[in-house]
């Protein structure tokens, strides 16, 4: 039998050993926050002053577009969206309001190449989905264009999906699900704009059915706007087969605050 003492020295010895090689790229690269970029203690955190800009969404919100109530209405208590517009998917969740710190975080993943901001996003977003995750067979993220991904080199939404996968110990699909029409930036697009613009836009291409018939697919994308891609998209799912599709977000335009000239989603 091993000795107990030696190996809780041994662990410690490698304890120290990791901080200690940590050192020098913490000194080259300190951390910093990951809204303003001043100097934290560790990554992925927020400084004092950005994080009571930051709003976490909250139950009590509806079962099914995840839109926040201001009391409880309720079990099963559905928003006026629901009930006018019944979405694709079955529940849509979302870590975060779409505003300050958040959108500043966004728009760093999305235009200035801050891909070290996805696993901290997801971590948010694990929380915020926790009941979509836990009923989850795989994870798929919102695709590119193949043409606007050579140009762009990388995928947000990939980037956070391949983050929840590998905190969740899900499947990750990039492949699933395939953008077929290159359409316009959203930004600037009203709402019945922005559903013509993803109209037929997504396909499930035939060689990755086998990948979600039947099962309960994940949407991932970094923010739900007036939910026109990710609605285009569950359909897509559906119709190659997918036995359900919940969405999963880092931030959410609340109802009210959409703004077309602001609202930056692919």
């Amino acid at each position: 039998m091993a000795d107990p003492v030696r190996k809780i020295k041994t662990v410690a010895i490698k304890d120290m050993a990791r901080l200690a090689l940590g050192w020098p790229a913490r000194l080259l690269f300190p951390p910093v926050c990951a809204g303003c970029r001043r100097h934290v203690s560790q990554p992925g955190v927020l400084c004092g002053a950005c994080w009571p800009k930051l709003r976490l969404l909250e139950k009590p919100w509806c079962p099914v577009m995840g839109t926040p109530f201001t009391h409880d209405m309720g079990e099963g208590f559905l928003s006026a969206e629901a009930i006018a517009d019944p979405p694709p998917f079955e529940r849509a969740r979302a870590a975060v309001v779409y505003s300050g710190v958040a959108r500043q975080m966004v728009q760093g993943l999305k235009y200035q190449d801050r891909t070290d901001l996805a696993p901290w996003m997801a971590r948010w977003m694990m929380r915020a989905g926790a009941e979509l995750i836990a009923e989850a067979d795989v994870v798929v993220p919102v695709p590119l264009h193949w043409r606007r991904f050579l140009r762009r080199q990388f995928n947000q939404s990939a980037e956070l999906a391949r983050a929840v996968s590998k905190l969740s110990g899900l499947p990750f699909s990039p492949a699933a699900v395939r953008r077929v029409k290159l359409t316009r930036q959203q930004v600037g697009l009203e709402r019945h704009e922005r559903e013509e613009n993803v109209r037929a836009a997504f396909r499930v291409p035939p060689e990755a059915e086998i990948e979600i018939a039947g099962r309960r697919v994940l949407v991932i994308d970094d923010v739900f706007t007036t939910g026109a891609t990710v609605r285009a998209v569950a359909k897509a799912l559906k119709k190659g087969g997918a036995g359900a599709v919940d969405v999963l977000t880092f931030a959410r335009v609340l109802p009210g605050d959409f703004r077309a000239d602001e609202s930056a989603t692919i």
